[in-house]
Order: C-alpha cells, then structure tokens, then sequence
C-alpha cells in the first residue's frame, strides 16, 4: 500500500506520537525520505516492497535470528528507507553494524506498532487531514472560556506538543518557555521568523482598532518538523482569538478601574485642606497613602500612545528601581507620586530623584515618555501642590532633549523663573556672545555645560545625560574654565552661566 505525498524520516520522527514512543536502535540516513509505510507479521517471509519505504513487523524477531539480517539485506536491495521493530530491543553489534553498512534505519517502538502505522499513513494521505485534526482540537480545548497567557499556554503546549510562549506587542515575553530572540514585525498579520535550527510562528492578538498586535502567540517549530507548520500556525490563529477574548474582557476592567482611579485622583488635585472620610476611604481601598511626604511624578508621552495599554510598563519600569509609587492614568500620560513617613533630607531627594531618572531611561526604551518632578509637600494638600509642580515640570521636559526630557523642580529653582526675564531680546544676544568662546570647539561645549549645571555639577549624571564617560565629561568642564575663565563655584556666575545656556540651547 502506498501514499501519495513524500516525508522525511526526520519529520516522521517529530511526529508527536511517534517522537514519544519511537527510538533509533541503528542507522543513521535519518534524511531519507518516506513515500510509503507497510505492515508485515514477521521475518518469516520477505515482502516486496517500492522505494523509500518504512516497513513496520507486527511481530518481534529475536536478536540472533539470522532472517532479520537477511531481511535488512532484502529492504536495501529495494531502496527502502527503514525497518519498525515491534519494541526497542537491543540488537547485537553485528546487525547494527550491516544496517549502517546499508543505510537502513532500525526503529523500535514499545507502543502499538498498527496505530503507528496508522498515524504516518494519515501524515503521507495530506498534511492537511493532520493539520484539520489539530485545529479542531484546539477549538474544542479553547472554548467559550477566558484563559490568561499563562493557562493558555499551558494548555496550547499540550495541544500541539511544542514549545509556545505569548508576547506582548513589542515581542517581549510574558508567559511560556519560548527565547525571543527577534522581534515581530510592526506589521498585524501571522509570521515565520528564523531562529536556531528552525522557526518561530507568530500569530497576533490584534488590538480593538486592528491596527497593531497587542500580544503575539508564539511557538518554535524545529527543522526537522517543519512540515507541521502550517498547521500549527492554524492552531496559533485560533489560540489568538481565545486570547483576544481575554484581553477585550480584561480591558473592560482595566478600564473600569482607571475611571475610578481618574476620578480619585482629580479630587486629591483639588484638595486645599484635610479630605473626607469617604474619600480617605476609597483611597485607602486603592492602597494610597494620603499622609506623608509625597513627591510628584508626571510621565508624558505623545498623544499617538495608548495610555490604559501602557500602565503595566510605567509600573514595571518603576518596580525596576525598587520605587512604590501611586500611578494614575490621567490625560496623555500617567501622574501619582512616591510617599515617604517623614520629610525627606536633600540626599534622600537627590536619591529619589535619580531612582526616577533611571525608571525613565527603562521607560524609554519602550516609549517615547518625558518625566517631571515635583518638590516634597506633606500631608493631603500636598499631593495636589507636588503633582501639579511635576506637571509643570513634565511640559518643560518635552522640550528638554539636553537633560534627557527629564526635569525637576528642585533643579530648576530660581534660575527657571529667571529664565522668563532672560529670553528677553536684550538678553538672548548677550548670552550668545557670553559663550561664543565654546563655540566651535570639539565635545559640544555649550550642551555639555549646560547639562552640567542643570546636574548641579554632577559629573555621573551628566555623562548618563549625554551618553559619555565620566572622565569625558571632567575634561571638557576644565576646557569649559579654561576658555570662559569662570569659577563654577561662584553663585552668581554659575547662574548667569545657566541662563545663558538655556536661552542658547532653547533659541
């Protein structure tokens, strides 16, 4: 009996059925093709048989028994690909060595070699016969029922017996077993990346608008199965629609609880004296701290970003340096603050300060966002007076690629007011002829002394800003002295040198 279409021993082999309960007990041509499996009862007789088949005995030959090499012999004789032996019995060197010799493969299997036998002629009648069955159960798995990322893959691995992860929709892993080492293109529509020894299938999770993938189902299909592709990629499909299921359900939720959060939020910012009891209430609900030291923190990004999408990297960015902070989704963006027990000391501020900074850096990598600031406040009240001084903070930040679109209040101080007066037109010519002796000269000396002092002279934290060395930064402030022949120490001259910094960096 024979099929129609032609499959690799290799693929046969990665069949999961036959992955499970077969093993190779000689040869090693595993590249060979298979275009037709046969049943024979034993090595009594030796059937004919065409090219390129498997030939499966019902029954066992005892090791020694001299017509299993002459069988051997016989399949070679006809160009067959391999020999099914009715369990993994240890054969004695001899034959293992005749098998090499002939370049036949001997299987063993302690399993039911007809239901064997079954499963590959299914394979060689139509991928697609193998590729309907799967589909159909991961349909019948799936369900009407929600799974999260995490149950779903759990039972999508056991459904198509490969490694499978989901991704968000930047290609980042969020559940399963599955190294992503390339990410998705931007594009929403299934793909087949390449990885060692063989290939990713994504299928995407498209958000309510179908205009971006907001998770990937992913799984990782070795070479040697590479014939189970397209029907795996069936499965993805269906796997993806369980998934966007979730998600629509769970945005509703989401969305719920940010229209809580919004509102709690925007009445703490009108809070001038103590709050209500029912208002304590329900922040206290929410896990906020309404008393304290607060510090105020706006995150902005461009009005293209989906916010109530995006919480979950503000919290990890910020949990990524160990800061618990309250994050409200509000307008295009994220506002909250960070709570101490007692009035923080400069050093904590400072500290607190650069924790945020480096929460932005690991924001950034994901979205374009600008940071603000605010001074720490105390008790209700103050959430509504640092908030708002973040706020102020985060507009000018936009603006401000020279800090890193990162500012704070307390870094801008006086000299930010002053700055008002000092882009002045009798002033903006001034400060262009105070720093022309920088002009022209290697290192961008105008931006480096300008991120220096808004810095308060920190050395570490300009060369983060600029993406320099320190020891960079430290030669170009002493070229800095040396050609405005200044004394950074002095108060005065540190801030007319400020000044004329932003208003030629901002001209």
């Amino acid at each position: 009996m024979g099929e129609s279409a032609s499959l690799g021993l290799t693929g046969l082999l990665a069949h999961p059925r036959w992955r499970a309960s077969v093993v190779v007990l000689a040869g090693s041509k595993l590249e060979r093709p298979v275009d037709h499996v046969v049943a024979h009862s034993g090595v009594g007789t030796i059937p004919a048989v065409p090219a390129n088949t498997l030939l499966a005995l019902t029954s066992r030959p005892e090791p020694l028994d001299w017509r299993l090499d002459a069988l051997l012999r016989r399949l070679a004789d006809q160009a067959a690909t391999a020999l099914l032996l009715p369990m993994p019995m240890s054969l004695i060197q001899a034959t293992v060595r005749l098998a090499d010799r002939l370049g036949i493969v001997i299987l063993g299997t302690a399993d039911d070699v007809l239901a064997l036998v079954v499963e590959a002629r299914t394979l060689l009648a139509g991928p697609s016969v193998d590729a309907a069955a799967l589909v159909c159960r991961v349909a019948r798995a799936m369900g009407p029922q929600l799974l999260d990322p995490e149950m779903l893959v759990k039972r999508l691995h056991v459904l198509i017996d490969l490694p499978v992860a989901v991704l968000d929709g930047d290609g980042v892993r969020v559940a399963g077993d599955v190294e992503v080492t390339a990410r998705p293109h931007p594009t929403c529509a299934r793909q087949r990346l390449p990885v060692a020894n063989g290939e990713l299938l994504l299928a995407p999770a498209p958000d309510a608008a179908g205009r971006r993938a907001e998770y990937w189902i992913a799984a990782r299909v070795s070479r040697n199965a590479a014939w189970r592709a397209p029907a795996v990629s069936d499965a993805l499909d269906l796997a993806a629609l369980s998934l966007q299921r979730w998600v629509f359900a769970r945005r509703l939720v989401v969305e719920r609880d940010a229209r809580h959060r919004a509102a709690l939020l925007g009445e703490l910012l009108q809070l001038t004296t103590e709050p209500q009891v029912e208002t304590r209430r329900r922040a206290a609900d929410l896990g906020w701290r309404l008393d304290g030291w607060h510090i105020g923190v706006r995150i902005g990004v461009p009005p293209d970003v989906e916010v109530l999408g995006r919480t979950a990297d503000v919290a990890a960015a910020l949990r990524g340096e160990d800061l618990e902070a309250v994050v409200v989704e509000y307008g295009d963006g994220w506002s909250g603050w960070v709570t101490l027990d007692a009035e923080p000391t400069a050093d904590q501020v400072r500290q607190l300060s650069q924790a945020i900074r480096h929460a932005h850096a690991r924001l950034r990598q994901r979205i374009d966002a600008h940071v603000g600031v605010g001074r720490p406040e105390a008790g209700p009240p103050g959430i509504a007076r640092t908030v708002a001084e973040a706020d102020d903070a985060a507009r000018l930040a936009v603006g401000r690629p020279e800090t890193g679109r990162f500012l704070q209040v307390d870094s801008l101080g006086m000299a930010q007011l002053l700055l008002g007066w000092g882009r002045t037109e009798t002033f903006i010519p001034a400060a262009h002829t105070m720093l022309t002796p920088l002009r022209n000269q290697p290192g961008d000396l105008i931006r480096t002394l300008g991120t220096y002092l808004d810095s308060e002279s920190s050395l570490n934290e300009t060369a983060a800003v600029l993406g320099v060395h320190r020891n960079t930064v430290a030669s170009r402030v002493d070229r800095i002295k040396n050609l405005l022949g200044v004394d950074l120490q002095d108060r005065d001259e540190r801030l007319a040198l400020h000044l004329a910094c932003r208003a030629v960096l901002m001209d």
